[in-house]
């Protein structure tokens, strides 16, 4: 794996050097844009919009536009705005890990240690999860502002990256239905049903089906074998009312178990 960003851990007056890595990869299939008449690829050129002419990477800059001006700034602006944030992964406080909403969480990556601070992980690591906290945090990736959460899995450090409050939509905007909309027998059906479908979670049940049907009809297609178009199967209960439907969904599972 390649590092995508090498800093340090600021644990307290202790500076632990790491290394940060995706812990994520794509399943989905690899699909170039084509032109439907020849089925040549698509490029996306970056073009200077009064010239009309490509610009290449090498001569473009970023800016912000500021009293109708742009000022231009370069790899040491934004180094220079803080430079500590763009080095270090500074712990602010530990919390339940239980008590961050799993809305606010969006990507993993993985933190290994430099030579010089295997030690110090492996301590770290391990007081996390002794005491069962999580430490939240914040550092500077690729010109942003990123608040985390650092948490033990195993042998590694995990960092998941959690938005800020501001980032997350206010759902008052949304035609939700009112609690006092439901009927009491509806809601001890459904909490029947979803009591027999119960399980413990295991990541290896779930497998991304649709990118290896989805290969399977590219490589038939190639083969020029039309692939017939299948049919929708869809149970559901012939009523219209939500309590037969409920009941006739506890049915199929119990018809399952037997």
């Amino acid at each position: 794996m390649k590092a995508i960003w090498t800093g340090a851990i600021g644990f307290g007056l202790v500076n632990i050097p790491v290394k940060l890595f995706s812990a994520t990869q794509g399943s989905e299939l690899d699909l170039d844009m084509l032109d439907k008449k020849d089925h040549s690829n698509i490029r996306f050129l970056r073009v200077n919009e009064k010239t009309g002419k490509e610009v290449q990477w090498a001569n473009i800059v970023k800016g912000y536009k500021y009293n109708d001006k742009y000022v231009v700034l370069d790899a040491s602006d934004f180094e220079m705005a803080s430079a500590k944030k763009t080095s270090l992964i500074a712990i602010s406080n530990f919390v339940d890990e239980k008590t961050i909403d799993s809305l606010y969480y969006e990507t993993p990556y993985y933190l290994a240690p430099e030579k010089a601070g295997v030690h110090a992980y492996a301590l770290l690591r391990e007081a996390l999860s002794k005491t069962g906290k999580a430490a939240v945090a914040t550092f500077v990736m690729r010109h942003k502002e990123i608040l985390a959460v650092l948490r033990p899995s195993d042998k590694v450090i995990i960092l998941n990256r959690i938005r800020f409050l501001e980032e997350i939509r206010d759902p008052s905007e949304l035609p939700l239905p009112d609690r006092q909309d439901i009927k009491p027998a509806e809601l001890t059906m459904a909490v029947s049903l979803i009591r027999q479908l119960s399980s413990e979670f295991d990541i290896h049940k779930y497998k991304d089906s649709y990118t290896a049907e989805l290969l399977k009809l590219i490589k038939s297609k190639a083969k020029g074998i039309r692939i017939k178009e299948p049919a929708m199967k869809i149970v559901h209960s012939k009523s219209q009312d939500l309590m037969e439907q409920l009941k006739a969904s506890l049915k199929i599972k119990q018809k399952k178990a037997s």
